[in-house]
């Protein structure tokens, strides 16, 4: 099979022939269909000290189940995390991070929705945003931004705004429901709003909560880093909390599939829209890479195994 690694911090990115794994207990061997590329797997390549596997949410159709496994088997569609090599004609799935994928749905729909709005629908759980208030999203037009924007006004969001990286983008956070649309540059990100989804951080952070009215609440999910003053905090009796998805699906699995199972009921009902930047070949990974690593993606990117 092919797959695609990299020797060194930086890259470059080549597909390789490896041989296909075998599913151990409690895996399912997958065949892929599509790979959804995101900024934290950018990040490992350009910034982790040794090289590590790309791995990231995949989907695609069971080809063999490991000993243990109850919940699939041969023949079934699903999605899910892997941890080892995803990008790969196959790839082993922990059953635990494993979800089906409905009829009416196709890969690709899978990993433009499924990782990218639990994130989001966990963000938006974490800010607690009352009906009518406002909600601000960095990063709108990104995999999980403008699944956030969507979801923040299906919530009942009063006032739905988008904070984006160029002009470019405010047209179309704004076809996804956006009331405004922010710059970064921007000395001010227009009426303070009570919640915050950061997906950016590190210098961003302190224009994002000074976004926030008094007693907002500011949830950082980003992998980007970043410092608050206390002091910011203490003036205006406003709230950052963390938000990691990984503690949740091991921690607390029936509210991830509470989340996940929302998520695919808008879906089919029409209401929530999952975007697909762009589809690229297996061995364009690194021309994929490009796309989100400058930020001019408008949804998600997704590679075709």
């Amino acid at each position: 099979m092919r797959r695609v690694r990299y020797e060194s911090t930086g890259g470059p990115l080549f597909p390789e022939e490896a041989p296909v794994p075998e599913a151990g207990p409690g895996e399912v061997l997958v065949r892929v269909e599509a790979v959804g590329v995101t900024l934290p797997v950018v990040r490992k390549v350009t910034e982790a000290a040794e090289p590590v596997p790309l791995g990231g949410e995949i989907a695609g159709e069971v080809v063999a189940a490991g000993d243990g496994v109850t919940r699939f088997r041969a023949g079934d569609r699903v999605t899910g995390l892997c941890f080892g090599h995803g990008y790969a004609d196959y790839a082993l799935l922990r059953e635990s991070m494993t979800s089906p994928v409905p009829d009416g749905a196709s890969a690709v729909d899978a990993v433009a929705l499924v990782r990218g709005g639990l994130v989001a629908l966990g963000a938006l759980d974490a800010a607690r945003p009352a009906p009518g208030e406002a909600v601000l999203v960095t990063a709108a037009a990104s995999g999980v931004g403008h699944l956030a924007v969507q979801l923040a006004r299906l919530r009942g969001a009063g006032r739905v705004v988008g904070a984006v990286s160029g002009a470019g983008k405010a047209d179309f956070v704004r076809s996804l429901g956006a009331d405004d649309c922010a710059l970064y540059g921007d000395a001010r990100w227009g009426e303070p709003v009570d919640c915050v989804l950061d997906a950016v951080g590190g210098d961003l952070l302190t224009p994002a909560l000074a976004a926030l009215a008094p007693h907002g609440r500011l949830v950082a999910y980003s992998s980007g880093g970043g410092t608050i003053r206390a002091y910011d905090l203490l003036v205006g009796a406003k709230s950052v909390i963390g938000f990691q998805m990984a503690l949740i699906a091991r921690g607390r699995p029936q509210l991830y599939e509470r989340w996940r199972q929302e998520l695919w009921r808008l879906f089919a009902d029409g209401a929530l829209r999952p975007v697909v930047h762009g589809e690229f070949a297996l061995e364009d990974a690194a021309k994929a890479h490009a796309v989100v690593e400058s930020r001019a993606n408008l949804g998600k990117v997704v590679l075709r195994p």
